[in-house]
């Protein structure tokens, strides 16, 4: 199970912090990623962090966002600085089960949450 929070409205410029709780299986042992949609868009890829650690992001929000996961807590988490109307969105945390290729781009993945709201004013 996958729980988000952290979503909120903020200004252009601000930051806000988005956390993803998971149980049933250890965060740091899987590819875990965020994905974004909008109402009537297609699903768009943010970030992922492989079981090595290894993170990559969609190029626009590279420079902005930092994904983490923390061990203690079993949860994955996303930095989002310098927020753009553009960033707008509903946020869905997920999880990739298998061997499947674990990448910024992945907006199909096992198992996701139901997702937390950002609004960004301009």
């Amino acid at each position: 199970q996958l729980v988000e929070s952290g979503g909120g409205s903020v200004q252009a410029g601000g930051s806000l912090r988005l956390s993803c709780a998971a149980s049933g299986f250890t965060v740091s042992r899987i590819c875990m990623g965020w994905f974004r949609q909008v109402p009537g868009k297609e699903r768009e890829g943010v970030a992922s962090v492989n079981k090595d650690g290894a993170t990559t992001y969609a190029d626009s929000v590279k420079g902005r966002f930092t994904i983490s996961r923390d061990g203690v807590e079993n949860s994955l988490n996303l930095q989002m600085d310098g927020l753009l109307p553009e960033d707008t969105a509903v946020y869905y945390c997920a999880a990739l089960f298998g061997t499947s290729r674990c990448h910024s781009g992945r907006v199909t993945y096992s198992n996701e949450g139901r997702g937390t709201q950002v609004t960004v004013s301009s």
